[in-house]
């Protein structure tokens, strides 16, 4: 049982950065604080690195091969249910249905949709493009020998009819322009100059005074309800800021502080006794179970398994053995004689097997070798 922490760089701590001068109740918080955290943390930490073993052994030995035989077990199922009838599914029902599909409509769509489109709508196309050029052609002749030459002419008595009104149209204005000026506009100024001007200036001061008053009586009536306010409600909160909550919070800032500081001492320390006691548990289960069976092992167990072995399983080895080599060679006689027996028999029944005749061979043998100089056909040889 290993329950050494592998060493990290431990980051600075609060009690390493500099202070400034601390006072007589925060060293008498400091103490009884430690000490009572440190009995309340210190079973904490043991059943936590005691938790954290066993959760590291169960992890190992049960979680992680169940979990793998899990996963093996949901794959293979998953092969089975899903992946292996999709596959067979595609394989042998949608790709020949797409096949027969695809030359179903080749046969029944396309081949007939080609023929539509060579031997008909091609010729069809084609004499109605022929008809569109000639109705085409007939068209911009009549624009040009005809349509445009009437527009031209009626262009012509348009631009002489405009200059006539053009002419009349000027000497109407004049007349409508002079007496709008002296029976509209003239009035209109005369009576923005001399009647809506000093109303509106009138109009302007007027409210300029009532603005003036109504901001001079909320400015007063603001006052009077800052000084009620400041009085009645920032004054008594300042007081009870500056002279009960700041003091109150400074103590709960301190003990919260000492709190804090003394959880992370008290859980180093309770690490370190925890460490201790879980290297005395591991000495101690090792004295008492590890080393017994290792010497049992090593001088009991050892030394009978040496004697057997030599004295038992070499020997049974060696008379198996010999009995395999007995037996093989046994065998092989047999089979020997078995052979014997069939050749003395074919040849009771079929007589002697013929001689096999010696045949003259081409090449040479031996040192006779063919070279660039000599050949051994039978009509070049030397």
């Amino acid at each position: 049982m290993d329950l050494e922490k592998p060493a990290s760089p431990s980051p600075p701590q609060q009690h390493d950065q500099p202070r400034g001068p601390e006072g007589c109740l925060v060293v008498a918080v400091r103490l009884p604080v430690r000490i009572v955290v440190l009995v309340l943390v210190v079973p904490v930490r043991m059943v936590w690195d005691a938790l954290v073993v066993g959760g590291r052994f169960l992890n190992d030995a049960v979680l992680r091969p169940v979990g793998r035989a899990l996963a093996w077990t949901l794959v293979w199922l998953g092969r089975v249910l899903f992946v292996w009838p999709f596959v067979g599914l595609w394989r042998y029902v949608i790709v020949p249905l797409g096949k027969a599909l695809a030359w179903l409509g080749h046969v029944f769509v396309v081949v007939p949709s080609v023929w539509l489109y060579r031997y008909v709508l091609t010729p069809v196309g084609h004499a109605l493009a022929w008809c569109a050029r000639g109705i085409g052609a007939t068209l911009a002749w009549i624009y040009a020998r005809v349509l445009t030459p009437v527009g031209h002419a009626f262009m012509w008595v348009l631009r002489g009819l405009g200059a006539v009104l053009a002419a009349l149209g000027v000497g109407i204005y004049a007349v409508v322009a002079w007496l709008v000026r002296y029976l509209v506009v003239v009035p209109a100024v005369w009576v923005y100059e001399w009647i809506l001007t000093p109303v509106g200036h009138a109009i302007a001061w007027c409210a300029k005074g009532l603005v003036w008053v109504l901001s001079g009586i909320v400015t007063g009536f603001g006052i009077a309800l800052y000084w009620i306010a400041r009085i009645l409600l920032v004054l008594p909160a300042l007081a009870l800021w500056r002279w009960v909550l700041v003091p109150v919070g400074r103590l709960l800032a301190v003990v919260g502080r000492e709190i804090g500081e003394a959880l992370g001492h008290a859980w180093r320390i309770a690490g370190h006794i925890s460490l201790a006691v879980g290297r005395f548990l591991g000495t101690l289960f090792r004295w008492i179970f590890v080393e017994p069976v290792r010497w049992a092992y090593r001088s009991v167990l050892t030394p009978v398994g040496h004697a057997v072995r030599d004295a038992v399983l070499r020997p049974a080895a060696e008379a198996a053995r010999s009995v395999g080599r007995a037996t093989r060679q046994a065998l092989a006689s047999a089979r020997e004689s078995a052979r014997q027996a069939r050749a003395d028999f074919r040849r009771m029944v079929f007589g002697e097997p013929r001689q096999a005749r010696a045949v003259e061979r081409r090449e040479p043998t031996g040192r006779d070798t063919r070279t660039l100089g000599t050949s051994t056909t039978a009509l070049t040889k030397d």
